[in-house]
């Protein structure tokens, strides 16, 4: 199964987002929206830049997503909130083999794009074949995926190996179709000598609700109503979605001068006015503690007995308190969003009598040890000193003593990348809304090694990771990711802290939007009243 490839370019990229500049306020709120943008229904929506290009087939960042989201349909989608189950899009159904290795779709009828053109199998092909083939960051969505052509209306997508997870892979951004015939006329290719991404930042090439109007990474991109849009029209004529810091896209909601803040700390969303509305509700990033298995690392961290003497000691409801309302603890590696997450009734308790008595039988004294994180990345808006303070306080009462060893993201991620820390305090998103995306964790695999759990250091976790991979149906795959969960929180090195809060502030004008862990926030779902 994929994993995350760009951890790297994401916890960077969160990192310089919280630089950026804020760009003022542009026009007041009339009712739905601002109108100040030259006439018609226009929305105005702020947060903080993590954009690198429109071009689907290279664009992986959160702001990226958004826009791709607007301008391209992909075959299927999610409706609202809800990551549990695809829906039909440009496909008006799809079917997965038993064994889970061909999945079939069949298009829709009457899609356009943008130039009137209709949508064919022909740009399906294409489209997701440049994906796969570009070497753009989401390449490795596709990695092993054979897309044919069966006939004019019918696609099918073929992986060597069972993958049950690519119906929940398909609904993401990056693989928006593409006005095939167009594209190739602006250098687009499937392969790496793919010139098409100047022109796909300026110009739509989708069939999305939305077209690109202007595109600026640093300052705002414009999206102009799709006229020759063929389903449900979006409310707003335009939607203008600006990088502003945190702080100033409080003061922009607050008086009128935009409609919506992406990007605000539970802190900077509390005592609200009347006027505005909080949409507070827990994101699918997954904080977590990991003790370093490599004995050439630390002599104390890969002892099992000093594993469990963290997990009992963290004060779990003290961390819910620092991450603020909405905020909630997280029983397992994977987000209570997704499919196989654990039940609250899951979710590891403190017990600082356990705790003592594990570190006791662990034969290590008054260990000390180094807790590695990275000083200026926040998470939500939530940063991760004051949870690794909490944390060396928590374990100060069981008898660990713990080093903070904050460090610039560049310098933090490069000991994380390389499995150098320790000990460390780190999160994970998920690529794409499917349990699959966190095999990473088991030994062996990308999160695994970054811990110094090597192949073949837990035959259990192996074992059940394997079973999970394996799994097709969906009842066969809750069951199969649930018991992989209990494995790692039983022998792993990672200790799940929280899931923060994800808060969206919107003007009380504004309806239908629903927090989404892979593109945010729909806007061809918002509208005004």
């Amino acid at each position: 199964m994929a994993t995350r490839s760009q951890t790297a370019a994401v916890l960077l990229a969160g990192a310089l987002a919280l630089a950026a500049c804020g760009s003022g306020g542009s026009g007041k709120s009339n009712g739905g929206g601002s109108t100040a943008q030259g006439g018609g229904r226009t929305l105005v929506i702020d947060t903080s830049f993590d954009l690198k290009t429109a071009d689907p087939g290279r664009t992986y960042e959160p702001t990226g997503l958004i826009i791709g989201k607007a301008a391209y349909e992909t075959l299927l989608t999610f409706e609202g909130s809800d990551v549990t189950k695809p829906v039909p899009a440009l496909a008006e159904s799809y079917e997965l083999s038993e064994d889970g290795k061909v999945l079939t779709l069949k298009l829709k009828k009457g899609a356009t794009f943008a130039d009137g053109s209709p949508v064919t199998a022909d740009d399906v092909v294409f489209s997701l074949t440049r994906v796969r083939d570009m070497k753009g960051t989401p390449s490795f969505l596709l990695d092993g995926v054979e897309v044919a052509k069966t006939d004019d209306s019918t696609i099918t997508l073929t992986s060597k190996q069972a993958n049950p997870a690519l119906p929940y892979i398909l609904p993401n951004p990056a693989l928006g179709i593409l006005n095939s015939k167009l594209a190739k006329s602006h250098g687009a290719t499937a392969d790496s000598q793919d010139k098409a991404e100047q022109y796909l930042n300026s110009s739509s090439a989708g069939s999305g609700p939305y077209q690109i109007e202007s595109f600026n990474v640093s300052s705002q991109v414009v999206l102009k109503k799709n006229d020759k849009y063929y389903g449900t029209k979006p409310f707003y004529d335009k939607v203008v979605i600006r990088n502003v810091e945190a702080a100033t896209q409080k003061l922009n909601v607050q008086r009128g001068d935009s409609q919506v803040a992406l990007n605000l700390s539970g802190d900077q969303v509390t005592g609200m006015p009347a006027s505005l509305s909080v949409k507070k509700t827990a994101s699918a990033n997954v904080i977590f503690l990991f003790a370093n298995q490599d004995s050439g690392i630390s002599k104390t961290t890969p002892n099992a007995k000093f594993v469990e003497a963290v997990r009992k000691g963290v004060d779990y409801a003290g961390l819910l308190e620092l991450a603020g309302e909405g905020a909630t603890q997280t029983p397992g590696v994977i987000p209570s969003q997704l499919l196989g997450a654990l039940g609250a009734d899951q979710a590891t308790k403190r017990d600082v009598a356990g705790a003592k008595a594990a570190l006791a039988a662990s034969g290590l004294s008054n260990p000390t040890v180094k807790l590695e994180y990275p000083s200026e990345l926040t998470v939500n808006g939530l940063s991760f000193q004051p949870l690794a303070e909490r944390i060396q306080a928590n374990l100060k009462e069981v008898g660990i003593t713990v080093d903070l060893q904050p460090a610039p993201v560049t310098t933090a991620l490069d000991n994380y990348r390389n499995g150098k820390e320790e000990m460390g305090l780190w999160y994970w998103g998920p690529d794409y809304p499917d349990p699959s995306d966190y095999l990473a964790f088991l030994p062996g695999k990308t999160v695994g090694l970054r811990a110094g759990w090597k192949e073949g250091a837990d035959k259990a976790a192996s074992a059940a990771g394997d079973k999970a991979a394996a799994a097709v149906g969906e009842d066969a795959r809750k069951q199969a990711y649930a018991d992989l969960q209990k494995q790692l929180n039983a022998s792993s090195p990672f200790v799940p802290l929280i899931q923060p809060s994800q808060n969206i502030v919107t003007a009380t004008s504004v309806t239908g939007l629903e927090y989404h862990p892979v593109w945010t926030v729909d806007v061809a779902d918002l509208a005004g009243k």
